[in-house]
């Protein structure tokens, strides 16, 4: 008897066919994949809090200005801007895996490395290549865009769950650091650190070995044209002035972020303090990124945008007359609440208003510059302080740039028809 033939002896079931990558998307394993995603992120996002919190201690310990301990903040972010875009690259021909395994390890050595820095200089470098350029940078703008791939019914909340880690590990990392840092110092903060991202992100990052769809469906809410005239602009001009904004949007909005710390700390309230409002302002972020992702779905990228800077400006403008402790526990969580949806607003702004194709590249540009925009307003708000002895001006500052955004923001809803384009499919 032939084996080939069924119900006979010695036949073989058939084997299922693997699922194709294209039916994963909106799937279980792309929730799977999301949970690992913000795992990774919330991990990640480590660096980007220790340096407010070990600010004073590092401060006092090398005998540097305040702006100058704000530096391996500045460098950080610029190192993890550019980074972005070459991981991106990376996880554009190799996956999102191999980036986050070099990534996990750069981590690793920079936290270590920095925990034995002598002065602040090999300081200012761990933080600007190893943590930055190769560590951190392997996480925020590759996973939003694999996460882009993985999802489209629910795209704006799947990227909003995704970039909501950073605020996760806001919430986490700085009352956790500052407790180690208040009982072994800073130094013993870093090297922890740097044992437990290089394992933990090493062994997440293998969960993510598949590869994504080979292209990612249109988004459900498109109402961009994706033609070659965003915003009635050049593909060229309209990008620049998105990458303008968010610049902007991210000066004003790094200067409660990188100097709370140290604000309370001036005030008389203490490091910790600063620290649990710094906590309690990203937890709060969180909420800020999901209702925002929601939102997004629902009225657009560029309105969402709008929202996000009037109601930044309001938050930055009530850290003025008020400076009790109450107030300022209160004021923090209501700028995370309002904050939190900027950056991911721009994903969704390219995916509406620019062909697909292009959106990686573009909104990787654009992130770099929100990065870089945290990078100047970390390093302006401690220079202001420098120069006039008190954080006023730097508020002030803050409100200034953010006016900048809010401006873009409103200009280029007015050159949409409409102020929402009609819906139509995105360009492939």
């Amino acid at each position: 008897m032939s084996p080939g033939f069924p119900g006979r002896i010695g036949h073989h079931a058939p084997v299922a066919p693997a699922p194709s990558p294209a039916s994963l998307v909106d799937s279980r394993y792309a929730a799977f994949r999301l949970g690992v995603t913000l795992a990774l992120m919330t991990i990640g996002a480590s660096v980007m809090y220790v340096v407010p919190v070990v600010l004073p201690a590092v401060q006092a310990e090398f005998g540097v200005a305040r702006a100058d301990a704000s530096l391996p903040y500045s460098l950080l972010m610029i190192g993890m801007g550019v980074g972005g875009v070459l991981m991106g690259r990376l996880a554009d021909r190799f996956g999102v895996m191999v980036p986050l395994l070099v990534g996990g390890l750069a981590l690793g050595a920079g936290y270590v490395g920095a925990s034995y820095a002598a002065d602040i200089h090999v300081f200012n470098l761990l933080h600007g290549v190893l943590l930055g350029l190769l560590g951190i940078s392997a996480t925020f703008s590759p996973l939003m865009a694999d996460t882009s791939l993985w999802w489209n019914k629910r795209r704006g909340i799947a990227v909003a769950v995704c970039a909501s880690g950073n605020y996760l590990g806001g919430a986490i990392w700085p009352p956790l650091i500052q407790r180690i840092v208040e009982t072994e110092g800073w130094r013993a903060a870093y090297f922890g650190l740097g044992v437990f991202c290089a394992v933990t992100m090493t062994l997440l990052a293998l969960f993510l070995r598949r590869s994504p769809p080979e292209a990612a469906p249109p988004a459900p809410f498109a109402p961009g044209t994706g033609t070659d005239r965003p915003f009635g602009l050049s593909p060229g001009a309209a990008q620049g002035v998105l990458m303008v904004a968010g610049v902007a949007c991210c000066v004003a909005m790094s200067m409660p972020q990188v100097h709370i710390v140290a604000y309370c700390g001036d005030l008389g309230y203490g490091a910790a303090r600063g620290a649990e409002m710094l906590s309690l302002m990203l937890a709060c972020g969180i909420a800020s990124r999901l209702v925002s992702g929601w939102i997004c779905d629902h009225i657009g990228g560029l309105r969402t945008l709008l929202l996000g800077s009037v109601l930044q400006g309001v938050a930055l403008l009530l850290f003025l007359p008020f400076t009790g402790l109450v107030p300022l526990y209160v004021i923090s969580a209501l700028f995370g609440l309002f904050q939190g949806g900027i950056v991911p607003s721009y994903a969704i702004i390219v995916r509406e208003h620019f062909a697909a194709r292009e959106a990686g590249a573009r909104l990787g540009a654009i992130i770099m510059c929100t990065l870089l925009g945290m990078a100047l307003g970390g390093w302006m708000s401690g220079k202001v302080f420098d120069l006039t002895g008190s954080y006023r001006a730097a508020f002030l500052n803050g409100l200034a740039w953010n006016a900048l955004n809010l401006a873009i923001a409103w200009l280029l809803l007015r050159r949409t028809p409409g102020g929402i384009p009609p819906r139509a499919a995105v360009a492939a």
